[in-house]
């Protein structure tokens, strides 16, 4: 006779984005199960609410939930989100924009920026993102959902949310509990742990005892389990990625709300606004190496200006990942995981994905050392592929205004990048080849985009590109461009969409 050592308790420490996500996905997934998932939350501690811009894979995971697009639209005051646009990062008069979607169409496998770049030589003017669909949409505040049946690869963009953090975990939280996820409102006192290190349960402050088999840790920077109880250790990539700190609040939305997040640079940081349906969301984050926090504070207050709905709130953080996000019985997952920063609008998709992780390596109580291991790498793997592409705008950026900018691109300069980050540099700038390891959260044309966008290039195209006449290459590519304005000229209003599908009558 064999003992059952199938995990039948889980526990999830921390509410919030991250909290409700796991809740909501694990319950569905181990529907029918003998799983039993609980999730303890303080009503005294709250939300960080950062990001309020996603991916398109946001969209994939409400899909899996039973969620679709408009219905959660319409329950958290969501626009829709082609992209983003960087105002003021190759230089203080500059603008380019990282859509979701491909640019132009290959031939002969040959890959559609060398017949680009060919055509750029022989007098072409045109941008790249003059291929994009997804581009084109946005920059006119317009949007349409994509065919199901692209005629094209001009055709093909995808598209994510702006939400409201705070109104989604609320429909995370109601859907999991509905589904039969206990929820308990209580604050963690104490962690009690068995004689082989694991987590066995949670003391709560009215006196409860929570025990568990497997634990997850949704508690925010501070890591109550995965960190103060474990120990774990974290590794600080803040050598690299200089912004430690952001001021947030809320403002009233005063013109028509974009189909993208505008990221604007300043001296010693950015600033992002996210338009939602009844407000926007912006942030102002900064090095505090280089400017004080006060100052920051205040040019974030005069850029709001009369618009601001709640006084800025600060948020301290420390850029980089847990040295274990799964250490004995306890997995880390958003915050508590590691942070890389809010440019590209990652927080959310790294959830997602520890989430999806932990489905397909779920373990037996034991937690066999090499499930976690295996865990351990593909997350460190992720984290760092999207360190290096948030970190690739830093490098490339040609303001001199500041120190702070000055250093960020030094570091190309000096070698001192991940090796990862400088040989994906070399190899494109080189061959115009995008390389791509494994765990990459972000697919080649993102890096396109913003390599193109700082106007870093190949200076010459793949041989095969000249196969083509120029003559037939000139009026192919303008037939293109033709036919992503005919498109964007066909397609509604933004706001006529929202109107339309999304907001309540």
């Amino acid at each position: 006779m064999t003992t059952d050592k199938r995990i039948k308790s889980l526990v999830i420490v921390g509410g919030g984005t991250a909290g409700w996500m796991a809740a909501a996905s694990l319950q569905r997934h181990f529907s029918g199960t003998p799983l039993k998932i609980t999730l303890v939350e303080s009503p005294d501690i709250g939300t960080i609410g950062v990001g309020e811009a996603t991916t398109p894979t946001f969209r994939r995971f409400c899909h899996r939930l039973g969620l679709q697009d408009l219905d959660v639209m319409r329950a958290i005051g969501a626009t829709c989100k082609l992209g983003i646009q960087f105002n003021h990062w190759k230089n203080q008069n500059h603008s380019f924009f990282h859509p979701f979607s491909v640019f132009g169409q290959s031939l002969n496998q040959v890959d559609f920026l060398h017949y680009w770049l060919r055509a750029r030589k022989a007098g072409l003017d045109a941008q790249l993102t003059d291929f994009s669909l997804g581009a084109g949409l946005a920059l006119a505040g317009k949007f349409s959902p994509p065919s199901p049946n692209p005629p094209s690869t001009l055709s093909v963009y995808d598209w994510a949310l702006h939400l409201d953090a705070g109104r989604f975990a609320a429909l995370l939280r109601e859907k999991a509990v509905a589904g039969g996820v206990e929820h308990v409102r209580a604050t963690v006192h104490r962690v009690t742990r068995a004689e082989n290190g694991f987590v066995h349960s949670l003391l709560l402050d009215d006196g409860r005892e929570l025990a568990g088999d497997l634990f997850i840790d949704c508690s925010g920077f501070r890591g109550l389990l995965i960190e103060d109880a474990l120990q774990t250790g974290f590794e600080d990539w803040s050598h690299w990625l200089l912004c430690d700190g952001a001021w947030v609040a809320p403002s009233a939305r005063e013109t028509a709300a974009k189909p993208y997040t505008q990221v604007n640079a300043h001296s010693a940081g950015w600033q992002w606004h996210i338009p939602l349906q009844e407000r926007s969301g912006n942030g102002r984050v900064f090095s505090s190496r280089y400017i004080d926090a006060e100052q920051v504070r205040d040019e974030f207050s005069q850029s709001l200006g009369e618009s601001a709905l709640d006084e800025p709130r600060l948020i301290r953080f420390k850029p980089g990942i847990r040295r274990r996000a799964w250490n004995k019985n306890v997995i880390a997952l958003g915050l508590s995981a590691g942070f890389i920063e809010p440019l590209e609008s990652t927080s959310i998709a790294l959830i997602e994905t520890g989430i999806e992780r932990l489905k397909t390596l779920f373990p037996q109580r034991d937690c066999h050392p090499d499930i976690a291991t295996e865990f351990n790498e593909q997350t460190r793997l992720e984290y760092e592929r999207v360190r290096d592409f948030v970190l690739l705008h830093y490098a490339l950026n040609g303001r001199e205004d500041s120190d702070f900018w000055r250093e960020c691109r030094a570091m190309a300069k000096n070698g001192n990048l991940p090796e990862s980050l400088q040989r994906k540099i070399n190899v494109f700038l080189s061959s115009g080849y995008l390389l791509r390891y494994r765990w990459e959260m972000f697919q080649p044309a993102s890096w396109l985009a913003i390599f193109a966008g700082f106007d870093r290039l190949p200076h010459s195209w793949n041989l095969a590109a000249d196969a083509l006449d120029q003559t037939q290459l000139l009026q192919g590519l303008r037939g293109m461009r033709d036919s992503v304005r005919q498109a964007v000229r066909e397609a509604p209003a933004h706001q006529e969409f929202i109107a339309r599908y999304v907001q309540k009558k």
